[in-house]
């Protein structure tokens, strides 16, 4: 089992078109935390379908795209896709 398997899980159960998170809820979906990069770097949050990012898929599987992070306040939104 992937490590953002859980996060992935989350998102598979919920039918809410906007979801928005912090960062420590997200780590708390996992029960581990989160990368130094991912409070660092935007790009972790991207919507990445290939390439290194391959956490980006425990949300993009299931329809959701990152909108709306703010590092600062460490929250993300995700919206349902199609």
């Amino acid at each position: 089992m992937s490590k953002y398997e859980p996060l992935l899980q989350f998102f598979a159960k919920s039918d809410e078109i906007l979801i928005t998170l912090s960062f420590a809820q997200v780590e708390e979906i996992l029960s581990a935390p989160l990368p130094p990069s991912a409070h660092r770097h935007p790009a972790w949050w991207a919507n990445e379908t290939s390439g290194t990012h391959t956490h980006s898929n425990s949300w993009m599987d299931v329809g959701y795209h990152t909108e709306n992070l703010d590092l600062n306040a460490q929250t993300v939104s995700f919206r349902k896709i199609g």
